[in-house]
């Protein structure tokens, strides 16, 4: 009798043209609002948005989510620096290591600013490697800026967890 019951379910439906939908994604958050001039559901992490219009004007639903695009290069390049930097781990937790293959490795300096643009360590490249300490930092998005004599060599972006 159970199955007869489900069939005839599934019949009605694909009889009536009726479909049933499910959430395409999963949101980060949400919540409800209310107000005087009604109430509103919403969800943050939503990928695509639609507008209703209604008696006092028009709703979006749904929210656009900004993609970070950026692009980093230095103002004042240095010419003739055929040095090989990189920075590791990253994303990083307690601090990420500065390499640095270059016979000047000495004379460079690093700059780490938050996104803001906030500088939080302004010291001399130690050596082939130098220890970065972020434990003092909040978890965020950081800019690394390895300097020679005030001007950009490379820049890289840390992120901390």
């Amino acid at each position: 009798m159970k199955h007869f019951v489900n069939v005839l379910i599934s019949f009605c439906l694909l009889w009536t043209g009726t479909t049933i939908q499910a959430q395409n994604s999963i949101p980060a958050s949400g919540s409800n609002a209310a107000g005087s001039g009604g109430s509103v559901s919403y969800t943050l992490g939503q990928v695509v948005y639609t507008n209703i219009s209604g008696t006092s004007g028009y709703i979006s639903q749904g929210i656009q989510l900004p993609y970070e695009i950026s692009v980093l290069t230095p103002v004042n390049e240095v010419s003739g620096i055929t040095s090989a930097i990189s920075v590791y781990p990253n994303p990083a937790n307690g601090f990420v290591t500065l390499k640095v293959e270059s016979n000047d490795a000495k004379s460079l300096n690093y700059m780490l600013f938050d996104m803001n643009g906030m500088l939080f360590q302004n010291n001399p490249v130690q050596g082939s490697e130098t220890s970065i300490q972020l434990e003092n930092v909040i978890p965020g998005t950081y800019i690394l800026k390895i300097v020679k004599n005030k001007k950009e060599i490379k820049t890289f972006k840390i992120i901390k967890n």
